[in-house]
């Protein structure tokens, strides 16, 4: 399916603290990638279990603001397309095409509205 929410992230401060609470809350299991201020959420704490999003510093964060609230990803067919509906959308383009080694293309843009969201084409042989 095309052009659906695939992936969120929670902003945090402190990776441990919301780490426990979404633990303790939801039951969610958690994997290490890349740096220590990012962890994978999965669904379960299965090892087969999906990924479904992110607990992320908001070091990461691509507006000056603090987000309160999830970041949402939609999965598209061609990131770069999406760029350029975006531009003629009158949207704005906060990253440009990105390589998340593994796991794809991500695009991170402003609506109208002045929502982040991101855009993220699957190919595990980005780099």
């Amino acid at each position: 399916m095309r052009n659906k929410l695939s992936h969120f992230a929670i902003h945090i401060d402190d990776i441990d603290r919301a780490k426990n609470f979404y633990d303790k809350v939801f039951d969610w299991g958690f994997n290490s990638y890349g740096t220590t201020d990012f962890l994978q959420i999965k669904e379960d704490k299965s090892e087969d279990a999906e990924v479904m999003g992110a607990l992320q510093s908001r070091n990461y964060s691509s507006v000056p603001d603090k987000i309160i609230g999830f970041e949402c990803t939609i999965s598209v067919e061609d990131v770069d397309d999406i760029i350029e509906r975006v531009k003629k959308g009158g949207g704005q383009i906060l990253l440009p095409k990105t390589a998340v080694p593994t796991v794809g293309w991500l695009a991170k843009v402003l609506d109208t509205e002045g929502n982040l969201l991101c855009a993220m084409q699957y190919d595990k042989e980005a780099r």
